[in-house]
């Protein structure tokens, strides 16, 4: 049986599907370019989780956080930032999915290696 090595990526493939669904949940799915992003963000986080859950590696992470990172800004990147709804889910779920990106490369001895030999210099 194969074991999870970060639970963090469970719940990061959690918020992909609930960003897939979330443009019918909160009522947004109107807004092409709110919509739009939500799915293919949801996707790409849930592809990345996936993928860090059957085979870790660190890019996988980094990924998540870069998509974390574009969640948090594309509701003014992409002009929906007036919708509340649309603008609460990327936000609240971008700053979630960076925060356990993060986590997970300061906390894994594998992943973090590289900058713990860079400040001990």
């Amino acid at each position: 049986m194969m074991r999870l090595k970060h639970w963090q990526d469970a719940v990061t493939a959690v918020l992909g599907a609930w960003l897939v669904l979330s443009p019918w949940a909160m009522g947004y799915v109107g807004d092409a370019s709110a919509t739009g992003n939500a799915i293919v963000i949801g996707l790409l986080l849930t592809a990345a989780a996936l993928g860090a859950i059957f085979v870790p590696r660190a890019w996988e992470e980094w990924t998540e956080g870069a998509l974390g990172l574009w969640l948090i800004v594309s509701p003014w990147a992409l002009g929906f930032a007036g919708l509340k709804e649309a603008r609460g889910v990327a936000v609240v779920t971008g700053i979630v999915v960076l925060a356990l990106a993060l986590w997970t490369l300061f906390t894994d001895k594998d992943y973090s290696a590289w900058w713990r030999k860079r400040t001990a210099q």
